[in-house]
């Protein structure tokens, strides 16, 4: 890690606080007395977001710079935690507000911070800065539901657990403005030629583009799909209380958190093409024993064991989706670097594929009468993806790190 790396790794940890507002539902639906309906726009806060501002945000930045937009993201999320702080948790729509807002700027960072990345890393270090950058986004993403957790043993109210949450929140972005402020970057891009959604379009017409953006988007689905659906999976095939079953969620991001960090460190000396397409075997492996432990084959007779074999199917599986997104993200951008402020524009709008592929799942799964079979979805995703894969590691130019 040098220096200049250490402003954008505080970066990726405030982006992940825009992940952390979906540990909010539960907790902002007692506390507002909301109706389902209701509740359901803070989780989809981040995908909406994502879909609208990821592309305009690119154009800006291809005008105004990589740094200047990180320092947007950063103003962008510090004001939406500063509405809560300074006008409380007693109406709904201010807190919705400060929630679109922080996942606004979590989007503006995402748009900055995987490009301007490749600007601070050293020669061959962007695939794994960027892996590196993945893992501690997700550990932003821990701290809502830790300092929950935390602040419920010492007896605090959901109230004022917010109280101390916030802060927490401001204090990072805070410092994080100032470490970005003060970096100095040379910004690796074509300045003889200005971006625009016609010049956004037209990079869709590149068949590595095209297929680079679709693998970002089935991704973020796939991820969403197992972490919504292995908990309902569980519960309904071994009979486990649903706020049981919830752990499994903590195991997948857990393992996934774990799997970036070790990917980050075997990128040092692995291809990232290679590397894809050993993550997605891994991936499909997990798939292998998820049919392995589930009722619908029998390959089982005991429900323990079957229980057994199908949480480790969710750590293999977290193990292979762990650094998917920053590989193909990476890769896109060393291919066409003089590109990367709209590529990074289009890739992050294909986030929002977290609010598509979940509902598919649970179509298939209500048509057939058993979740398992929807976990077809994620894996015709991950199937996709190591095709992807395949035709990049076997291009003569997967960039320069590749």
């Amino acid at each position: 890690m040098n220096s200049k790396t250490l402003p954008v790794f505080l970066s990726f940890l405030c982006m992940g606080f825009g992940d952390a507002v979906n540990t909010f539902v539960g907790v902002a639906k007692d506390h507002f007395s909301l109706t389902t309906f209701e509740s359901s726009f803070i989780a989809s806060a981040g995908f909406i977001m994502f879909g609208l501002l990821s592309v305009p945000m690119g154009l800006f930045q291809d005008k105004c710079g990589r740094k200047k937009t990180l320092l947007t993201g950063l103003i962008v999320a510090l004001i939406g935690i500063l509405t809560v702080m300074l006008f409380g948790l007693d109406r709904y729509a201010v807190f919705l507000l400060s929630i679109l807002l922080l996942g606004g700027g979590a989007t503006i960072l995402q748009v900055a911070g995987n490009p301007i990345m490749r600007d601070v890393s050293d020669e061959g270090r962007y695939s794994s800065n960027l892996s590196l950058g993945q893992f501690i986004k997700a550990i932003g993403s821990f701290t809502a539901p830790l300092v929950f957790f935390m602040a419920g043993k010492m007896g605090y109210t959901e109230t004022q657990s917010w109280n101390v949450l916030f802060p927490i929140f401001a204090v990072a972005v805070a410092v994080s403005i100032i470490s970005v402020a003060t970096l100095k970057v040379q910004e690796k891009s074509d300045a003889g030629k200005t971006a625009s959604l016609g010049s956004c379009i037209r990079l869709l017409g590149d068949p590595s583009v095209a297929f680079s953006v679709l693998a970002i988007f089935v991704y973020v689905g796939a991820e969403v799909c197992m972490a919504s659906g292995m908990p309902v999976y569980f519960s309904e095939q071994f009979g486990i209380n649903q706020s049981l079953a919830t752990k499994f969620v903590m195991y997948f991001f857990v393992t996934i958190m774990i799997g970036r960090f070790l990917g980050a460190m075997l990128l040092r000396k692995v291809r990232p093409g290679r590397f894809l397409v050993a993550t997605c075997y891994v991936s499909l492996a997990g798939f292998i024993l998820l049919v392995l432990g589930s009722s619908a084959v029998g390959l089982i007779a005991s429900p323990d064991a079957r229980e057994i074999v199908t949480t480790a199917s969710l750590v293999v599986l977290a193990l292979g989706f762990a650094n998917i997104f920053p590989l193909v993200f990476s890769m896109a951008i060393d291919r066409l670097p003089d590109k990367a402020n709209e590529l990074s524009g289009l890739m992050v709008s294909a986030i929002c594929g977290g609010a598509f592929l979940l509902p598919l799942m649970g179509w298939i799964g209500d048509a057939s009468g058993n979740l398992f079979y929807g976990f077809v979805v994620p894996l015709v995703a991950v199937l996709y993806i190591l095709g992807v894969g395949l035709v990049m590691k076997s291009e003569k130019k997967e960039g320069r790190d590749a």
